[in-house]
């Protein structure tokens, strides 16, 4: 305000000498209007001028030039009654206003700088000390987190954040199951953090320790020593691993789905059982190696069975030697239906469905052990088969020795001052103080909201409390089938298909990855699955 002030006075003073002179000479200048018009613009000087020193003359001369053509030659006629005309004549019957404007603005532009030499100079203020963040984890709970805080960063909150992660990319879990299927190429359902949060420090690494006395995470990048990350807040999103309860042989044997890679093996697998079952004679041999039992009934167990089954139909067409009605499949699960999460009427439609299409069920029983040749109940009978998917437990990593962290309302971690915890190792609760759901559309939540309680903190804010209700459920059930509850509704058949795809297209990250997989879609539907197994798969 004040370099505007100074330029106005600047610029009064300025109209008054040029207005006198031009009444003085007979020029046709009338002294008022050069001291108001020379007054605006030392005004515009006042703010312009300031951030652009060297050429504030200049600036001067070209703001008298636009007051000319703006008020002398239309406005001012327009005042008389009379119609502007912008003419030849009109502009030489006006040019001593010319002259006077020019000369009004160049005197504010002179005596501008001059006068701001008299300011005191004041000084900036020190800028805040960014508050050290650590976010450990790149799934949707940690790269959430990391937008977000680049969110408020850009509205001048003092952050400086940094993600830790042991891989560079975003997985999007809910369509591994068709990645292992053979309906997605794996790096289509992929992104890399430093795309997702591009001005967000990036780390790769395994986090070893959490350091609390000293603030700070311990890194394990492959160099030669550990690397100390310190932070003053620390965000824990590290998502949960395959849990195998010390049960004989399902850790070596069976095939889990959390990663990428685990869905590349369990479909070079499958492939690889084809190859050697259309050669194999031994008729037990050749049933155990197209059996194929997947263990849990959740959302995971149910969508890796029918990927499964579509992956070995699809592909039989090139395996003339295997009869279709020749492979088996089997969901064990300790309950009494399958998807629990769903209501009793989408569950049993979802059982009835796989039924329909040759998937066997065996409820009420555990998977107790697994040997080469078959994996074996609780109840001591035995399914033979040489695949186990297992979809039947998880807990958090070694880094939290497979506890999940219990936090408040506002995602504290309980008892530790700065460190906050979202996602699937997380246990938050709900408003009645039941654990919300570990799914994807929960830590997305949960990451912005944690960022937004970070800074509240910093700000000596209290934070708020993290309150959601479960938007739906989806279930594919293969062969353009699909289980869906949307706000209460509920959805089954081609238009829950339809729906589980249109919805996860759109939550998938960038317009890349959605045009890449919308084209893995469209060709799956025009041609039979990929058999191509890489010798070293």
């Amino acid at each position: 305000m004040r370099w505007g002030l100074l330029g106005g006075c600047g610029g009064i003073v300025g109209g008054a000498v040029v207005g006198g002179l031009m009444a003085y000479q007979g020029l046709g200048g009338v002294f008022w209007l050069f001291v108001v018009y020379s007054g605006l613009t030392g005004v515009a000087l006042g703010f312009l001028g300031r951030h652009r020193p060297g050429g504030v003359v200049a600036l001067g001369l070209l703001l008298g030039l636009l007051g000319w053509l703006a008020w002398t030659l239309t406005l001012d006629p327009l005042r008389r009654g009379e119609t502007p005309t912008w003419t030849a004549a009109a502009a030489a019957a006006e040019y001593p206003r010319l002259v006077g404007d020019l000369l009004a603005g160049a005197m504010a532009g002179v005596l501008f700088p001059l006068l701001a030499r008299f300011l005191p100079e004041r000084a900036e203020p020190e800028p805040a000390v960014a508050a050290r963040i650590v976010i450990i984890g790149g799934g949707f709970g940690g790269v959430a987190a990391a937008q977000r805080f680049e969110k408020l960063r850009a509205r001048g909150r003092a952050v400086d954040v940094t993600l830790v992660s042991d891989s560079n990319f975003l997985l999007f879990t809910p369509m591994l199951a068709e990645v292992a299927g053979g309906a997605l190429e794996a790096q289509h359902i992929s992104a890399p953090v430093r795309a997702c949060a591009p001005h967000t420090r990036f780390r790769r690494g395994e986090v070893t320790r959490i350091d609390i006395t000293e603030r700070a995470v311990v890194l394990r990048t492959g160099g030669l020593r550990d690397e100390r990350v310190p932070f003053d807040h620390l965000v824990v999103a590290t998502g949960v691993v395959p849990a195998f309860f010390g049960l004989p042989g399902v850790e070596e044997r069976g095939f889990t789905l959390k990663t990428l890679g685990d869905a590349a093996r369990l479909r070079a697998h499958v492939l690889g059982l084809l190859e050697l079952a259309e050669q194999e004679s031994d008729p037990r041999e050749r049933a155990r190696q197209l059996s194929f039992v997947v263990a849990g009934g959740g959302f995971a167990g149910a969508e890796a069975v029918a990927e499964l089954f579509d992956l070995v139909h699809g592909v039989l067409r090139h395996y003339p030697g295997i009869d279709p009605e020749e492979p088996a499949f089997m969901l064990v699960h300790s309950g009494q239906r399958i998807l629990p999460e769903l209501s009793d009427r989408l569950g049993d439609y979802a059982r009835e469905r796989l039924e329909a299409r040759g998937i066997g069920f065996r409820f009420g029983v555990r998977v107790a052990e697994v040997a080469e040749s078959a994996v074996w109940l609780n109840d001591r009978t035995s399914i033979p088969a040489r695949t186990l998917v297992w979809t039947a437990g998880n807990r958090p990593g070694p880094l939290l020795s497979g506890r999940k962290l219990t936090t408040d309302a506002a995602l504290r971690v309980e008892g530790v001052d700065g460190i906050w915890a979202v996602g699937d190792c997380a246990e938050i609760p709900d408003p009645e103080g039941r654990p919300y759901p570990p799914t994807a559309q929960h830590a997305l939540r949960e990451g912005a909201q944690v960022a937004d309680n970070v800074v509240a903190v910093l700000e000596g804010r209290a934070p708020k409390p993290f309150v959601f209700r479960t938007i739906g459920i989806l279930c594919l059930l293969g062969h353009r089938t699909a289980a869906a509850e949307i706000k209460g509704r509920r959805f089954s058949g081609l238009a829950a298909w339809f729906l589980w795809r249109g919805i996860y297209l759109a939550k998938l990250p960038g317009a890349e990855k959605r045009l890449r997989v919308l084209s893995d879609w469209v060709i799956d539907l025009a041609f039979p699955r990929d058999i191509t197994v890489s010798r070293d798969a």
